[in-house]
């Protein structure tokens, strides 16, 4: 009996370290390599259609640990205000919304200043509820600040704001015709 005991006790010990061999970790290291990789992976990793689960674990990839995503804009009273959230935050307050109502944020142009290790990025933004809307429902610009360690690139803070009536975005900041 204690021998069938044994048995069926290694059995499911094998069974369970074949299946933690299963579980795959993703290698998001192409996402962090350039600045134009990290910021193409932030717009596709926050898009998709109703229904599309968000990558979150490459969302989080994308951040230093300390990284603040910041929104900024008019509250109801028509105050201009400032909210800081972790990356974490950000997740748990829009991740849902995201998921729900099905968001396409698309870079329309970008401005890069950069000195040393450290970056400073301009982008403009559209988005749209689906990947075939022709008409934006917001535009705005997030103002993305890196940093490259040497080995790989990790976006320190991300602020942003939405175009308004009162505040259009500037030309200098809008696609510019050839």
């Amino acid at each position: 009996m204690k021998k069938i005991v044994l048995t069926a006790l290694l059995l499911t010990l094998s069974f369970g370290a074949f299946a933690q061999d299963d579980v795959e970790e993703k290698d998001y290291t192409t996402n962090v390599a350039t600045l134009n990789s990290i910021i193409e992976s932030l717009y596709t990793v926050i898009s998709g259609d109703k229904g599309f689960k968000r990558d979150w674990d490459l969302f989080k990839h994308l951040f230093h640990k300390n990284a603040k995503l910041i929104p900024t804009g008019k509250s109801i009273k028509g105050e201009i205000k400032v909210r800081y959230l972790s990356v974490d935050d950000y997740i748990s307050t829009s991740g849902e919304w995201l998921e729900t109502n099905g968001f396409h944020e698309r870079e329309v142009h970008r401005t890069v200043e950069s000195f040393g290790a450290i970056t400073q990025v301009f982008s403009t933004y559209e988005a749209y509820k689906t990947k075939t809307d022709e008409v934006p429902f917001l535009k705005g610009i997030n103002s993305i600040q890196l940093f490259n360690d040497g080995t790989r690139w990790w976006i320190i803070n991300l602020l942003w704001t939405q175009e308004t009536e009162d505040t259009p975005i500037p030309e200098t900041y809008l696609p510019q015709e050839d």
